[in-house]
């Protein structure tokens, strides 16, 4: 990784999965879609949203609560390849759901108005597919899609149809969020200069299997055939945060990890350290651990005239004292700064619900008002570009260009 001029470093042309098909000049990635005025949504049985969970692991069966408590909203169905977690699903979603073992009965069921898609990463793209060919909106939990064809036949999809088609990020819903993002777009911490991400657990993240024919398909996180591993389960949300705050993507990323410290024949990374270049100069930083939980997770947003830290629902602005620094020795470096007086720490108040309630009510009313998500196919797909871009940069050990079509 440190051969900088070797030729082998993988080059990510963007026309190799955008301009294909004529993506790029339908104007997918730039947020252009508009969905037709005319297009009626038709609910089902007593003027509520029917909804179906597809993968009702943790993440999907954790869903279906905060879904019964929006109003407008009937969890109406439940399916899992799983027999043990799809009973799980059932038990949250109550005895008037329907269960089902095959995903595509959920979209064959007429009744059925939009689907949540929590399922393994990589099956994300062509059940999003099968979901809009069957005319349902989708809520596809994050990372969208797997690999560049994945991204590439979704966005596609997505933008031939009239269907809400929301991506499973989270904080981009959030109105914490939203208001740092408005912060920091009116000049709050002066010019950005850099961000440090992180999402730090102690945990081997497996699951139980109480037969071993079900390993690869309880802990499909464990394997790179189903998953993005750290990258693609956790990053992604601050690589979501990022672009939405740059409107931009990065043209080159570089990282390393390792299985390091869980050696339980996993094969995505229990440690995870990404470097991501943006245009301007500016360095987005993301470490993931499995060994240390210290500080958990933060966003810094680091500026010429402060900083802004968020953690999952809380922020603080800490200014960049404006007096004179008193220069000196420092640890033998001259004219190094002696003492940086960081003014006062401000805190961040703004009302929000939580996050993944807020998203899912968004998705609501986007079904209701014909109104394209905040988190949408557009900002799911680059976010998904640049998770795959780091994978490819950990996995092969190249520095990984997106390079724009000529």
């Amino acid at each position: 990784m440190n051969q900088v001029g070797n030729q082998n470093y993988r080059q990510v042309k963007r026309r190799e999965f955008i301009v294909k098909g004529g993506l790029l000049s339908t104007g997918i990635l730039a947020g252009t879609t508009v969905l037709p005025s005319s297009y009626v949504n038709i609910l089902g049985a007593n003027d509520a949203i029917n909804i179906g969970i597809i993968g009702t692991g943790s993440r999907g069966a954790g869903l279906i609560p905060t879904l019964n408590e929006i109003k407008g909203v009937n969890v109406a169905a439940c399916c899992d390849v799983i027999p043990f977690r799809l009973e799980e699903g059932m038990l949250k979603a109550g005895s008037k759901a329907k269960k089902y073992t095959d995903y595509r009965s959920i979209l064959d069921n007429k009744d059925m108005d939009a689907v949540v898609i929590a399922t393994p990463f990589n099956s994300h793209s062509q059940i999003a597919i099968d979901a809009i060919d069957a005319g349902k909106h989708v809520y596809c939990e994050k990372t969208m899609a797997k690999g560049f064809t994945g991204i590439k036949s979704l966005v596609k999809k997505v933008s031939d149809s009239v269907a809400i088609f929301q991506t499973g990020h989270q904080y981009h819903s959030s109105r914490l969020y939203t208001h740092v993002v408005d912060l920091l777009k009116n000049g709050k911490i002066g010019k950005i200069v850099a961000f440090e991400c992180q999402w730090n657990r102690y945990g081997d993240w497996r699951r139980s299997v109480p037969s071993p024919e079900l390993e690869r398909a309880i802990n499909w996180r464990m394997y790179r055939e189903y998953s993005g591993g750290l990258l693609a389960e956790l990053c992604s949300h601050q690589i979501d945060f990022v672009n939405w705050v740059l409107g931009t993507m990065p043209d080159k990323v570089m990282g390393t990890g390792g299985v390091d410290y869980w050696k339980d024949g996993r094969e995505t990374f229990d440690n995870i350290h990404l470097i991501y270049n943006y245009p301007d100069g500016v360095k987005a930083k993301f470490t993931c651990l499995t060994c240390n939980a210290k500080d958990n997770y933060q966003i810094k947003i680091i500026g010429d005239k402060g900083t802004i830290l968020l953690d999952y629902t809380k922020a603080w602005f800490y200014p960049e004292a404006p007096q004179k620094k008193e220069l000196g020795e420092v640890d033998s470096v001259s004219g190094a700064t002696m003492l940086w007086n960081q003014g006062e720490v401000i805190p961040i108040d703004v009302a929000h619900a939580d996050p993944s309630k807020q998203a899912l009510l968004d998705f609501r009313d986007s079904i209701l008002h014909n109104t394209k998500p905040k988190s949408d196919v557009n900002t799911g797909a680059n976010t998904s570009v640049c998770v795959q871009m780091g994978l490819n940069a950990m996995y092969n050990n190249e520095i990984v260009y997106n390079q724009p079509a000529e």
